[in-house]
Order: structure tokens, then sequence, then C-alpha cells
């Protein structure tokens, strides 16, 4: 139910000063009891308007019937109106200064019709019987750094498809994607954009609903029964959040009251030419409210575990994407966004203090410093950033015929240059598998075969590395194809060709060392937890490192990118004894050659190698990533 008229002056007051970290609960549209009468109660910011009515189906939208009252604070219109029922249709009606009739939807709807129709329904968050309080429990008392992290990136509306093209709906993937993500391994998913948007090929990034998930795929408490599903799996929901920029259709914040309003008036900060959206104004304390209120209420409402910040580099900067001329310095001569850094911090500080060991994930592509760090010390309070950096080094280094990579060797151990001055996650993203650069399996070079033994290899590479993992869907069976969101993945591949099957059969077996393997996770912050053994080894296209737990157990990580085998590689390790294998991308039911055949045990020389007084004699099949553990 709403809350009493009187109950509002307060969060109105926190609203205008950018204070109100949960704003649904007095915008929008909620069920509510007047007079003993049932109906819903509705009230809309609109400084500018010069008035506001509430037009649908209901009034055969028309905008003198139901016309709203200015309430205390002189900027916000309520009104209730009997008689409404839920998945009616709305919209408000705003007469702007000059005249001018804007029809638009409520920029605070839980609820939206179906696009390419855009009007706001009536929706009733509450109700829904979660019954996920285990994993809640167990998620408070969970320290997020030591613990696993490897994330599986879905598009919801390209996941599968039915036959017929039509979306699967959130109900359809609770059925077949939970067990699937359940089976392979993954600890969490992270969907791209679920929050409502007109415009499919933006693939979610342009909002136009920040309280709405969208309705292609069914209602808000279906989105509730999905995210339930997965914790009852026990795997975390992330969700990509755009507060970066908005849409220039007609129904969404666009000059809302008839003027800017969510963007910024400045001139050189109200669009974002390349993408032709509206950058939000992080200066106006109403449009703080707004976003943080947005951020907050799916943790609060939809249980998830996370949010992943989109595009937060062309917050940070007012010359981003821009030309000399085009941007003004602030007030320190600068090109930092001092507005966009502050909301940042308080984004952060407002959602970590409603809600215990959630994720607030940055995308930021720049050598911005202190991402994760706390406001405190400087910092922008994210406790994990994605390392774009890595993406970009290994990417182009996987595209290389391996003749060359021994060039470009740099691209695999300069990540380790600054590993430990933020909280990494490692991705590889819907970004580097669209507009021609290819599937990751399409970026190795080399036959068929050899193609696979790539994807193997870095994957155990990836592993090991420092950082949690990302990866997008489509990958851990082969996808040759690059991601289309028009169409779903082609699991036929998987189910039909035996290399595609061992692949997904190796991811699953990867997924599974790596979550119960802690020397993989538990140290990501020091070099306690990692320690080079061969990092120069470019000429063969090697790289070996430990990984070391909070106990002091060590994994060791061998990774040959090169074309031809080392017959009798030699590497330095700590001590002597007999070192056991543990994993092997090679093994023929991963569709390896199977070069090692049973052997599983190298007994350590006295032989001097990479500075080390002992070394193990490997012979290191090409295109593999073996791990090993001291055996006695």
């Amino acid at each position: 139910m709403a809350q009493d008229q009187k109950e509002t002056d307060f969060p109105l007051h926190l609203f205008h000063h950018g204070n109100n970290d949960r704003i649904y609960e007095i915008f929008g549209a909620h069920r509510a009891v007047q007079d003993g009468k049932e109906g819903y109660l509705f009230r809309v910011w609109a400084p500018h308007a010069a008035a506001v009515s509430v037009v649908g189906s209901f009034n055969g939208w028309q905008e003198d019937v139901h016309v709203m009252q200015r309430m205390v604070d002189g900027e916000s219109f309520e009104l209730f109106i009997p008689g409404l029922k839920q998945y009616d249709i709305y919209k408000y009606c705003i007469t702007a200064a000059d005249g001018r009739k804007l029809m638009k939807a409520d920029p605070v709807a839980f609820h939206a019709e179906t696009p390419p129709a855009n009007a706001s329904k009536l929706y009733d968050l509450e109700g829904y019987r979660w019954t996920d309080g285990a994993y809640l429990k167990e998620r408070k008392q969970r320290d997020p750094f030591s613990s696993p992290m490897n994330i599986y990136e879905v598009n919801l509306l390209s996941w599968k498809k039915h036959d017929d093209g039509n979306f699967y709906s959130y109900h359809d993937l609770a059925r077949e994607l939970v067990p699937y993500v359940k089976e392979m391994g993954y600890t969490h998913v992270e969907f791209m954009p679920v929050t409502e948007f007109p415009y499919e090929g933006s693939w979610g990034y342009q909002v136009t609903g920040y309280f709405a998930v969208t309705s292609r795929l069914g209602t808000p408490k279906d989105f509730m029964h999905l995210v339930n599903e997965f914790h009852r799996a026990g795997i975390g929901v992330i969700l990509d959040w755009v507060p970066a920029h908005f849409p220039k259709d007609a129904h969404g914040l666009y000059e809302f009251d008839g003027q800017p309003l969510y963007e910024s008036s400045q001139w050189d900060r109200m669009e974002h030419k390349s993408w032709g959206t509206r950058r939000f104004d992080y200066g106006r304390n109403e449009v703080l409210s707004f976003l943080i209120s947005s951020a907050c209420f799916f943790f609060d409402k939809f249980h998830v575990d996370g949010l992943r910040v989109d595009a937060v580099a062309s917050m940070l900067y007012l010359d981003y994407d821009k030309r000399p001329g085009e941007w003004v310095p602030n007030i320190y001569g600068e090109n930092k966004n001092l507005e966009a850094i502050a909301f940042l911090r308080k984004l952060n500080e407002a959602a970590f203090r409603r809600f215990e060991n959630i994720l607030m994930i940055a995308e930021e592509s720049t050598a911005w410093g202190l991402v994760t760090k706390p406001g405190s010390v400087g910092g922008l309070g994210f406790n994990y950033k994605w390392n774009m950096g890595w993406m970009n080094d290994v990417t182009s280094y996987l595209t290389l015929n391996p003749f060359f990579r021994m060039n470009n060797h740099n691209k695999l151990t300069f990540s380790m240059m600054y590993a430990f001055s933020e909280n990494y996650v490692l991705p590889i993203s819907h970004d580097e598998v669209v507009y021609g650069k290819g599937s990751l399996i399409g970026k190795m070079p080399g036959e068929y075969e050899e193609k696979f033994a790539g994807v193997r290899a870095f994957l155990g590479y990836q592993t090991a590395h420092p950082g949690k993992k990302l990866n997008f869907m489509g990958y851990e069976f082969g996808q040759f194809k690059e991601w289309d969101y028009h169409e779903g993945l082609e699991f036929f591949l998987r189910d039909t060709y035996e290399m595609h099957g061992k692949l997904s059969e190796y991811v699953k077996a990867l997924n599974a060392f790596y979550r119960d393997t802690p020397a993989l996770y538990e140290v990501e912050d020091s070099w306690a937890g990692f320690e080079w053994l061969a990092p120069d080894d470019a000429d063969r296209n090697i790289v070996a490192f430990l990984r070391r737990d909070k106990h002091g157990h060590e994994v060791i990580a061998v990774i040959s990118f090169s074309g031809a085998d080392a017959e009798d590689y030699l590497l330095g390790v700590n001590g002597k004894g007999k070192y056991r294998i543990l994993f092997n991308s090679d093994d023929g039911k991963f569709g390896g050659r199977g070069r090692l055949g049973k052997r599983k045990v190298f007994t350590a020389v006295r032989t001097p190698s990479h500075g080390k007084q002992y070394s193990l004699r490997l012979p290191m099949p090409k295109l593999t990533c073996l791990y090993l553990e001291k055996a006695d």
C-alpha cells in the first residue's frame, strides 16, 4: 500500500537533497485505499510542468479527466484514482511551460507494455513468496574477495529461443537456464540489461524503465521467480545496469517535462553524440536519488546479488568521446567530471549501507585509479572492476599466429604489473564476440583441432590468473558464429559434433576444478597468492606461475600457447620431490591429443632453471594448460 500523504514530506525532502535511496516507495503508481475505495495513487516529479494528468485506457486517454494536484514541494504531482486494477495501462500527459502536450511513461513504473508499445502498466510488487532465505543467509556470511566467482554472462533474450522465434519467458529460463548453469559449474550469472528498453538493437543499454524489468519475457514476479530459482541452486545473480545515459525516445526520460530534467542542461554535458543518447545530470540532487534508488530497488525487491555498472569511463571524463572545443574543463581546469565522481561514491556507499556482501562492479575501461577503494581514501567505492587492459591484451595475443606470439609475450604477463592495484574481474564479454571481432574460438589461429586446443589453453590460463572470471554465453561449447541478438545459441553444435561436446565437458571440468581449489581464488589481492615461475619464455610461448591459498597450498599452472610441442621442457620449481598433474587440457576426453598418456607424476631434478635449484622435465604439448601440485 502507498504511504499516507503526510508521510511523504520527509521522503520528498530527502529526494530533493539527493539522499532518498528508495523513491520507489513514494513515486510511481501504488495500490492504495482512500475513503474506503481501492485504487492506485500516482506521483510524479515534473518541476517545469504547467499541469500533469493521468491518462490511460480507463479514461479514454483524455487529458482533462484525471488532473493531478501539486504536492507540498511544488515540483511533484499526485492523484488517487479509485477502481483501477493491475495491468491497466497509463501514461502522464504533461503540459509543458510552452503549452506542448507530452505523453510520458512513468519514470518509476514497475511494469510496462511489451515493446513496441510503450505505456506503463499498473503492477503490485508485493506478495511474491521468496524461498531463497538460506542462500541470502549464506551470502551475508561469505567473504566475496576470498570466494570463487566464475560468471556466465547471458543475454536472456537470445540464450535460447522457441522454434517459432519467440523469446524464452522468465519461467522458461528458470526451467532450462538455471539447471544448465548449475550443471556447468558457474557460481554466478550476469544478465545483460533487463531494465525495460524500446530498441532491441541496443541490447538493453538504452533504458526507458529504470524500475521495470522487460515485459518481453514476463512480469516482475516472473523475474522474481527466476532469481529465486538461481538462488535455490546456489547461484548468484548480477544485473548489468546503465546509469551513464538514456535514449531520446519521446515517451522516456528525454526532456521529461518539456525541457532538460534528467539530462544535463549544459551544452557540453547533455549528449553522448556517438551513441545518440542523453547523459544524466549528476549535479542534480533529484537525479542522484532517482539513480541510486534504481540500483537499490533491484537489491531490495528482486534480491539480486550485484550490479555491473556500465560505461563508467564515459561518466568520469568530461572529454569522453569528444574533440577539443567540444567540452568545458571543471573548476580545476581538468577533464574529470566531479559530479559523476561524487555520484559513484554516493551510489556505492548507499548500496553497501543497505545490503550486505553485494557486488558493485565497474566496467571502467581506462587507468583511472582507486576504482575499488573507498571514497574516504579518494576511491570510487566499487568492490570489483572489469580488467579491460587484460582483456584487450589477451584477445589481441590470441588472434596471432603462434610464430609471431614471441614478440608479443608481454601481453600475457603485463597484467601482473598492476594485478593487485584493484579487485579485478577478468572479462571475455559480449563486446568481444560481435562486430567482426570473432567468437572466442573464431579468434584462434590454426586448423580445426588447434582452435579447440587454443580455447582450452586460454581458459586454463584465465582460470589460474588472479581475478574473478567472466565469459559470455556460447564460448563454452565453441560457437564459431558471432553472437547475434536475433537468434538463440547454436546448442546443436554441442549435441552433434564431438569436439564441441568435448569442449563443453572441458569447461564443466575446469569450472569444477576452479570452484574446488582455493589456491585459485582465496588470495587475489597480493603477491602472497601468486609467484612467477616462467614469466619470460617468449621463444616457446610458455608462461608458468603458481597460485597459493591462505594455508600455503600451491597449485602450479603451466600454459603453452606455442604451435609446437616442447618435448623436454625444463620448468624451475620451489623444491625437490614429486609433482602430480591435477588437470590436463590435452586429455583425450576433452578433445586433446593425449600426448602425456597416463603419466601423472614427475620428479624434480637438481637442475637449475628459471632461477630455481630444482626443476621438472615436462613433455609440454602445444596449446596446452597443465595444473600440478607437490605430491608429497
